[in-house]
């Protein structure tokens, strides 16, 4: 159902679905939620991670990894005690799973950084819960 909202809505019809289905009342999506369901969108259909992509190209955990060094260079940038040790920008940390032309961190703006983290936790769990239910239903049907 998430994958389906992110997909499909405008901010606008997003939020009214969300009135009217009812389940979560609107008032409780903070920005920074709604931030990171925005950013889940933007990167299926921008950059084309649908949930198809996700599962045939993505099932070794490194969205979870790409989504920590986004955390990680967050938190560098706000605190000089963090436990990234100072995250390189400009290179992406040893751990990015993917090309380094897709490690994209703002300098500028922590914040942005980890929408996307919180982006790429999402398509992870959700990614996770496709995998679960397909398990049970070839288990119903093994």
């Amino acid at each position: 159902m998430s994958h389906e909202l992110v997909g499909a809505c405008t901010d606008e019809a997003f939020q009214e679905r969300i009135r009217r289905e009812g389940w979560i009342k609107a008032e409780m999506v903070t920005a920074a939620a709604f931030d990171v369901l925005k950013e889940r969108r933007r990167q299926v259909e921008v950059e084309g991670w649908t949930s198809e992509h996700d599962d045939t190209e993505h099932d070794s955990g490194d969205i979870a990894g790409a989504a920590s060094c986004y955390a990680l260079a967050a938190a560098d940038s706000l605190s000089p005690y963090s436990q990234g040790d100072g995250v390189d920008l400009d290179n992406p940390p040893e751990w990015w799973p993917w090309d380094r032309k897709w490690w994209k961190p703002n300098r500028d703006d922590p914040r942005r950084d980890l929408v996307k983290a919180g982006a790429l936790i999402l398509a992870e769990i959700e990614r996770l819960d496709r995998l679960a239910a397909a398990q049970l239903t070839g288990a119903e049907h093994g």
